[in-house]
């Protein structure tokens, strides 16, 4: 089986991960993938008049429920959107992901997390928005959103009805492939890494941890949208908050050795020694692991949000501001500080093999239990919480690609798919399940960003449009009617 997987890694590795310096940088290489996310981000920032940084504060108000309408459509909140993406998102991402980064690319990988972080907040907002302009309202009660819809509706629209059904198609076939891989495998088989070092008789018998994850992650499934909007809104605020509350407590026993932290991440961001390729080198390992954490610029997110109540799609777009920005911003970077004070990313300290392995988990969890000793046991169970939550979103995005490319009535069968593999992602060599994850959800940016490209346009339209309406008090006019009725 792992050859299997590594001969698929190495297939996509050399159509969507070539090195677009041809050997002419050394030892530095730009993957063409990342060059492409980088490129997006920095082009929808600067089109986008810097929507990440000055709507946050409106964005709060239209998660609160302020600007609620009785004409919003839709199935769930927009906070119920929100919880159902960073379930997705805030996951292992955050704990495994950033451990992998800072081990791979030294402290100064960090920095470039969270630039990739406030770049890709306007990346989500792009595909959001498109996500919302372009959703369809199935017969069966359902909606469509995403990738699939803006990439073949929006393009149709632009008079390339061809290219447009051509990268929806891409689009899918990599969703699929990234919500087994990335949204499912690597999610189990991380958790099962940390389990098993609370939990010897997990790593003895690993399928038993495989098969109780398929099971309670099917009994959620199985009921859709709105039951995983129900549990995910009451999982991730409470995972978050052990998370971050278990940070701040170590930060602030270590309140002293931040300054040094920080000035160690910055001056490895610009002048990296533990990474082969230098600064390059150093930006290609942040950019990378904040995208496989954040999901900015894949297209993914859209179809959790497709569902919410809203009346104007740039509405939601603001909301989605709060994902890459609570995920990278500040989750990535309290993980990212606390394995950077502790050390724990350097060979010598002990951790050889975890880093070796790729087990970012289980180096995360060490960190963790050099401050507090008792603490790797309420993180394992973390863990498995942000494993979960990732694994019910993210089949909810796989099923949706697959309804897209095979028909409804076809979904239960790409259920019953991600659950067998919830059970394979127990068996299969951790390091490969985490560069087979990297490949596919890495992918999805391709014709996604083709897609952001050609359609900014009507979303920057959009966007002057309702930004006109908010400070003439139009929007705020209307919420006090709503009120009122």
């Amino acid at each position: 089986m792992n050859e299997i997987f590594n001969a698929i890694n190495s297939f996509l590795g050399d159509i969507l991960f070539f090195d677009i310096l041809f050997g002419t940088g050394g030892e530095a290489k730009i993957p063409f993938l990342v060059a492409w996310l980088i490129v997006g981000a920095l082009f929808l920032t600067i089109k986008m008049n810097f929507v990440n940084l000055h709507m946050l504060p409106h964005s709060y108000k239209i998660v609160m429920g302020k600007y609620a309408t009785k004409e919003d459509k839709g199935l769930i909140t927009p906070f119920q959107s929100l919880t159902t993406a960073l379930s997705a998102t805030v996951g292992l991402g955050n704990i495994a992901g950033v451990a992998i980064a800072v081990s791979i690319g030294g402290p100064g990988a960090t920095f470039w997390m969270i630039i990739a972080g406030f770049l890709g907040m306007s990346m989500k907002f792009t595909e959001v928005t498109l996500s919302l302009q372009h959703r369809e309202f199935l017969k069966d009660g359902t909606i469509m959103g995403g990738g699939m819809e803006y990439l073949s509706k929006g393009l149709a629209n632009k008079g390339m009805p061809r290219f447009g059904k051509f990268l929806a198609i891409a689009f899918a076939f990599f969703m699929i492939g990234g919500a087994i891989g990335g949204g499912n495998t690597f999610q189990v088989s991380q958790a099962l890494g940390v389990v098993s070092e609370n939990i010897p008789f997990f790593k003895e018998t690993p399928i038993a941890f495989g098969i109780i994850m398929a099971i309670a992650v099917g009994a959620v499934i199985i009921g859709g949208i709105k039951s995983i909007a129900k549990t995910t809104e009451k999982i991730v605020p409470t995972m978050v908050l052990i998370y971050v509350g278990a940070s701040l407590y170590i930060l602030a026993i270590n309140f002293t050795a931040i300054p040094a932290a920080f000035g160690l991440i910055f001056s490895e961001a610009f002048a990296p020694t533990a990474v082969t390729g230098g600064i390059i080198g150093v930006i290609v390992q942040g950019f990378k692991r904040a995208v496989f954490s954040s999901e900015a610029g894949l297209g993914s997110a859209g179809i959790a949000h497709a569902p919410a109540k809203v009346k104007y799609p740039v509405r939601q777009g603001m909301v989605s501001l709060y994902e890459p920005f609570i995920d990278t911003v500040i989750v990535c970077t309290m993980t990212a500080l606390v394995i950077v004070i502790t050390g724990v990313y350097d060979p010598s300290n002990g951790h050889a093999a975890l880093i070796e392995a790729q087990n970012g988990a289980a180096l995360t969890s060490a960190a963790y239990g050099t401050v507090i000793s008792w603490f790797p046991l309420i993180l394992a169970i973390s863990i498995v919480l942000f494993a979960f939550s990732t694994m019910i979103s993210w089949s909810y995005y796989g099923e949706r690609a697959w309804v897209y490319i095979f028909g409804t009535k076809s979904s239960i069968i790409f259920k019953l798919i991600f659950l067998g593999f919830t059970i394979l992602g127990t068996v299969v060599s951790t390091s490969i399940m985490v560069d087979f994850s990297f490949m596919l959800i890495l992918g999805m940016a391709l014709p996604n960003i083709m897609g952001l490209y050609i359609l900014s346009g009507d979303v920057k339209e959009e966007l002057d449009a309702y930004l006109k309406k908010l400070r003439s008090g139009e929007l705020d006019r209307e919420a006090i009617r709503n009120l009122d009725e």
